[in-house]
């Protein structure tokens, strides 16, 4: 059963695959782009409904990923959740003001996670006006 299309763009390989087993054990169908370049251009082309992006990225830093793909109109309206480890108080407030519309801090807890991604996915849902199918 696909539950949604999660794009993860980390450049941490042991990362992605933790991240990558916890949401596909829980349904979801799980993609990478491993530099925020390539991420703004996965979330182009694939229309993930959800993003978590690293923050701390090669190429091009997720902080100014994240500012690229919501000033965009093809993709500001995908869900955008920050996955990193710079977890102090102004990393955040920081994160926030790039865009993101939430946060999530590494190393993650697989119940809080989980919960965070079904919630940020039944917001998008409702937002869009379709049904708030149980996830």
């Amino acid at each position: 059963m696909n539950k949604g299309r999660i794009l993860i763009v980390e450049d941490n390989m042991d990362n992605y695959e933790l991240v990558r087993l916890v949401l596909e054990r829980a349904g979801y169908d799980v993609f990478l782009a491993v530099n925020g370049r390539d991420g703004v251009d996965a979330a182009r082309a694939q229309k993930p409904d959800l993003i978590l992006l690293d923050m701390g990225l090669p190429e091009m830093d997720g902080w100014n990923a994240a500012q690229t793909l919501k000033s965009s109109a093809e993709t500001k309206n995908i869900p955008l959740y920050a996955l990193t480890a710079h977890t102090l108080p102004h990393e955040r407030k920081r994160a926030i003001q790039a865009g993101c519309d939430g946060y999530v801090a590494k190393p993650i807890h697989m119940k809080g996670f989980l919960e965070i991604v079904e919630q940020a996915l039944l917001a998008a849902r409702l937002k869009r006006g379709e049904p708030g199918q149980d996830l």
